[in-house]
C-alpha cells in the first residue's frame, strides 16, 4: 500500500510538472528554431542569422536557422503562427509577411492575433533609382518628367504586392502621377533591365541598390523613410520634395512567435532582445547590411497595427490583388 502510494504521488508530481507553465528560470531547455520566412541570402536571412547569434549566446542554447522560403514569406509566418506557443519555434518575420500579405492575398490564412510580438529587430529604407538613360537626377526632375508625359513610364519593383511595390505606389499617390509597375523576379533582373536603358526607374531594398548606386551605374533619387537614413546621410530623402513630404515608408524586420507564448517566456525573448540591441557586434552587423537598429524603446503591438493601416490604405488606392 505504501509503494502505491508513493508511486501515485510521484505519478502526480510528474503531471503537475508537465503541465506546469514554462518559468523564466526553465526557459529554455532545449534548442530553439527561428524561422525565416524566405531562402538564404536575402535581407531578412542576414537580419535573423545575426539574431540567431545572439539570442544563443544570451540564452545559453543553439538557435537553429530554418529557412522556410515561399509565398512572400506567408509559408514560414504559417508555420510559426501553427507552432506550440512553448517558445521554441520562433519567427524573424519582414513586413511583407507580417503586415502586407494578408492584405492582398485571400491564401493567407493567419491574422496578427496569430502572433506574440515580441519586438523590432531593425529597419531599412527603400530608394528609389533611375537609370542613367532617363536623364533626370533627383526627385523634382523626376516629377516634373512623369507629370510630362503621364502614363509613359513604368517604375520595376520584385514583385507585385511587396513592400517595394507598395512604395512606388505611394509615391504615384502622394505625387499624384501615373506610372506602370513591373513587377520582376527578383533583383537581378530589374537591374539588368535599368542599366540596359529597358525600365527606366525601379524601387530597391538600399543594400540592394547602394553598391550600383556608388558605381554610378544607377541614379539615386531618394529613400523612402521621412528622414535620410543614418547609413547614406549623402542621399536625400523622397520627403525632402514637398510633393512627397509624407513619404515613410520601408522594410522592417520583427521578432514574433504564435499566439498565448507564456508570459515569463516572452519576458525572457524581450530582455534577450533588447540586449541584442545594445550589442555592438550585431548593431555593426546591420549597419553593413544598411539596416537601423532602434535606438529607443518600440511598443511592438502598436507598431506593426500602424504599419498595417498605412499599407492598407495603400493596397486600395491601388487595387493590388493576388
Amino acid at each position: 500500500m505504501r509503494f502505491h502510494l508513493a508511486l501515485s504521488s510521484c505519478l502526480a508530481l510528474a503531471v503537475c510538472g508537465l503541465a506546469a507553465p514554462a518559468s523564466a528560470d526553465t526557459y529554455p531547455g532545449k534548442p530553439i528554431t527561428l524561422v525565416v520566412a524566405y531562402p538564404p541570402g536575402g535581407s531578412t536571412d542576414l537580419t535573423g542569422r545575426a539574431l540567431g547569434t545572439e539570442l544563443s549566446q544570451r540564452l545559453g542554447v543553439p538557435v537553429i536557422i530554418d529557412n522556410v522560403g515561399g509565398a512572400g514569406g506567408a509559408i514560414g509566418a504559417q508555420k510559426v503562427a501553427n507552432a506550440a506557443p512553448d517558445g521554441y519555434t520562433l519567427l524573424a518575420g519582414a513586413s511583407n509577411e507580417l503586415a502586407i500579405a494578408k492584405l492582398i492575398s485571400t491564401s493567407v490564412r493567419y491574422e496578427q492575433k496569430d502572433f506574440t510580438a515580441i519586438g523590432l529587430i531593425a529597419s531599412q529604407p527603400l530608394v528609389l533609382v533611375a537609370a542613367p538613360t532617363a536623364n533626370v537626377k533627383n526627385t523634382d526632375e523626376f516629377l516634373a518628367l512623369i507629370r510630362k508625359n503621364p502614363g509613359k513610364y513604368s517604375y520595376g519593383s520584385s514583385g507585385v504586392g511587396t513592400s517595394l511595390h507598395l512604395a512606388g505606389e505611394m509615391i504615384k499617390q502622394q505625387g499624384g502621377i501615373e506610372m506602370t509597375h513591373v513587377p520582376y523576379r527578383g533583383v537581378a533582373p530589374l537591374t539588368s533591365d535599368l542599366m540596359g536603358g529597358n525600365i527606366d526607374f525601379g524601387m530597391f531594398v538600399l543594400s540592394s541598390a547602394l553598391p550600383y548606386i556608388r558605381s554610378g551605374k544607377l541614379v539615386a533619387l531618394g529613400t523612402t523613410e521621412a528622414r535620410r537614413s543614418t547609413i547614406t546621410p549623402d542621399l536625400p530623402a523622397l520627403g525632402e520634395s514637398a510633393a512627397l513630404k509624407n513619404m515613410d515608408i520601408g522594410v522592417w524586420f520583427a521578432l514574433v512567435g504564435p499566439a498565448k507564448l507564456p508570459e515569463p517566456v516572452v519576458a525572457r525573448l524581450k530582455k534577450a532582445l533588447a540586449d541584442t540591441l545594445q550589442s555592438p557586434d550585431f548593431r555593426k552587423k546591420m549597419e553593413a547590411s544598411s539596416s537601423v537598429v532602434p535606438t529607443a524603446p518600440v511598443d511592438i503591438d502598436k507598431f506593426i497595427g500602424t504599419e498595417t493601416a498605412k499599407y492598407r490604405n495603400i493596397v486600395q488606392f491601388a487595387n493590388i490583388k493576388e
